[in-house]
């Protein structure tokens, strides 16, 4: 049996020899829970992200799956070091992000950016679109001459499908998906080898997320780059996705390839998800079995004893209520599970 925080530290030839971008082991952010009104005094913890690991192979696009509050975009900040983390490791390029100062990962930040989930509230509402697309390259001091940021803003804006001639105009005057668009350019602007993808196209109309979509695969082609793309959409994330990673209350539960977690997903937990997708076929449709999971995900400042997952599962039996979730375990190459019934 092998854990996945080994896993993270296993040669690259077990991957086809893909190189590995981003190692992330063991994972942690609790969020303290205080109490006391002149004194605070920590009385618990919010165990958003618990012992998560694995890794993201240059150029691929691993996709982060699971229900609301499950720790999937706090995952995601976390490996950006948005959040401290409270435990594990996080290895970008080779360096470990977790214990760098704080210049060092100032310096870092300009290889790995963040496309925010809400394009109406991750744009500042005051600044044209010119100066949120210029922003990191002013803090960052990338470029001195005015002109040539322009220029550079402009033609960012037109890969990524706007109007160059926009950049005086102001976030109100788009729609969802141009105002993402902008948040994509932004993105774009320090030349990142890396990018979060947090759910970029959940606020958006369903129209508007082909193309969205399309646009992050023509770009990672273009430029060669790497995404962490988290999402509910689990017929989406199939369509970008390379690989793909379920959560459920903070841990990674399965990663497989994407083809393989859909065809043959071996968690209850996944296997219930992938029941919820839609299948264009009506025959098909009226003929599959529907798994409906009963109560509601527990808190992750008090989670069940045993399995986290025990309290719906459909198959759970006395071991998943005693003994906490198992190590991620690979049970074929490449397909990684942590249930008690594999």
């Amino acid at each position: 049996m092998v854990s996945a925080a080994t896993a993270t530290q296993k040669s690259t030839a077990s991957n086809n020899g893909k190189e590995v971008l981003l190692s992330v082991s063991g994972l942690k952010k609790h969020f303290p829970i205080t109490a006391g009104l002149l004194i605070q005094r920590q009385v618990g913890a919010v165990k958003a992200v618990d012992d998560v690991s694995f890794n993201v192979y240059k150029g691929e696009t691993l996709g982060l799956v699971g229900e609301s509050g499950c720790g999937k975009s706090t995952t995601g900040r976390t490996v950006l070091q948005l959040y401290k983390p409270t435990a594990g490791s996080v290895v970008f390029e080779g360096q470990e992000l977790t214990t760098l100062p704080s210049e060092d990962l100032r310096k870092m930040r300009k290889r790995m950016q963040m496309i925010f989930q809400d394009p109406f509230a991750s744009l500042n509402p005051r600044m044209s679109v010119g100066r949120i697309v210029a922003e990191p390259l002013r803090i960052h001091k990338v470029m001195d001459n005015r002109k040539e940021e322009q220029e550079y803003v402009e033609a960012l804006l037109e890969r990524v499908g706007l109007n160059p001639y926009y950049v005086n105009r102001y976030p109100h005057e788009f729609s969802g998906g141009q105002r993402q668009r902008i948040g994509v350019a932004r993105a774009l602007a320090l030349r990142p080898s890396f990018i979060v993808a947090d759910e970029p196209i959940s606020a958006l109309d369903v129209s508007i997320q082909a193309q969205v979509v399309n646009l992050l695969e023509d770009l990672q082609d273009e430029l060669n780059l790497t995404y962490l793309f988290i999402a509910h959409d689990l017929s989406m994330v199939r369509h970008i996705c390379d690989r793909v990673a379920v959560m459920y209350l903070g841990k990674i539960v399965e990663l497989a390839e994407a083809d393989e977690l859909y065809e043959n997903p071996l968690h209850p937990y996944t296997q219930a998800l992938l029941s919820a997708v839609p299948v264009p076929d009506p025959t098909v449709e009226e003929q599959r079995q529907r798994i409906i999971l009963g109560g509601d995900v527990p808190s992750p400042a008090n989670p069940p004893k045993g399995c986290n997952f025990n309290t719906r599962c459909p198959v759970a039996f006395d071991l998943c209520h005693q003994e906490p979730d198992p190590v991620l375990t690979e049970v074929s190459p490449g397909h990684w599970v942590s249930c008690h019934r594999t």
